[in-house]
């Protein structure tokens, strides 16, 4: 599965955002080296002023001593969870979204050995959890949230793992990671099957539709 994964994203041409002058972010989506391959995930502590609450990957804006983004991804896991950079293999790089904050986030995946001694800093996170791979390959979504950006409908899974809420923005990314790293047959772009959520219309600029890297 692993081996595919990474010669999927190796070839894989992510979408990139014109320019929008956006503060821009990185996160990691970290998946664990296991024989049933699983993907790390964070919640951000109640107390945060943005985001509390929420599951997300590790990650962060970029700052200026960061010689790229993914150096942003990986100083960011370091400081959320302790990952050392250096038990990091890069596997690739997804598209750019933009939050609902209007920061540009570009995410990259990594595989990690499993086991690690990883402690959440209490500051940001109160919980560090994985959930295997096959969990999102089965598609066991609870609903999906449809959310419609210029008149454009976009179909995002939501999951509930283990008292965990997965959705919105780390959904989006996922939903990428599964179609191309996995070859899931998955799209934010069709209506699935079961229960649908509606939420209220977003309007975005026409600089921020993404486009293919040239």
């Amino acid at each position: 599965m692993l081996e595919k994964l990474s010669q999927r994203l190796q070839q894989h041409r992510p979408q990139r955002l014109k320019e929008m002058n956006l503060p821009r972010a990185a996160v990691l989506m970290p998946i664990v080296d296991r024989p049933q391959p699983t993907l790390l995930l964070t919640r951000r502590a109640s107390h945060m002023a943005t985001h509390s609450g929420q599951v997300a990957f590790p990650g962060g804006k970029q700052e200026p001593q960061d010689p790229d983004l993914y150096a942003t991804a990986l100083r960011e896991a370091e400081e959320e969870i302790a990952l050392p950079s250096d038990q990091v293999k890069a596997l690739g790089q997804l598209s750019d979204v933009i939050s609902l904050h209007g920061i540009q986030v570009t995410p990259w995946v990594g595989l990690i050995p499993p086991d690690l001694p990883l402690k959440a800093d209490p500051s940001e996170l109160d919980a560090i959890f994985e959930v295997p791979i096959q969990h999102f390959l089965d598609d066991r979504r609870t609903h999906t949230d449809v959310i419609i950006v210029d008149g454009v409908a976009h179909y995002v899974p939501s999951y509930h793992v283990d008292g965990f809420v997965i959705w919105g923005l780390s959904a989006m990314m996922l939903v990428e990671l599964l179609a191309k790293g996995f070859g899931m047959p998955i799209s934010l772009y069709e209506k699935p099957g079961g229960l649908l959520r509606r939420h209220p219309v977003r309007g975005v600029s026409e600089r921020s539709k993404p486009m293919a890297d040239k």
